[in-house]
């Protein structure tokens, strides 16, 4: 029922991203949510044009970190997928 009113990917994105705040990467999340890199990295960088992720570059690795807005989103889903 949750697909129904949510994109599957981008919403368990932000809920994986909530969920552990340790070193977040594309690749391991992509991993996680069960999607290419290339569309996990789509939907990260439509995620910090609407200002819900943050990256972090260190070397050649980029940190991905949840903005407070993207951190009260990802709250809301995880509710909201608790409800259904």
């Amino acid at each position: 029922m949750f697909e129904v009113f949510f994109r599957k990917k981008p919403a368990l994105i932000l809920v994986a991203l909530r969920r552990n705040t340790k070193n977040r990467y594309g690749s391991n999340l992509a991993k996680e949510v069960d999607c290419t890199y290339s569309h996990a990295v789509k939907i990260l960088q439509d995620m910090e044009k609407a200002k819900l992720v943050s990256f972090e570059k260190h070397g050649r690795i980029k940190n991905i970190a949840l903005t407070d807005q993207g951190n009260k989103v990802a709250e809301h889903i995880e509710k909201i997928k608790e409800l259904l």
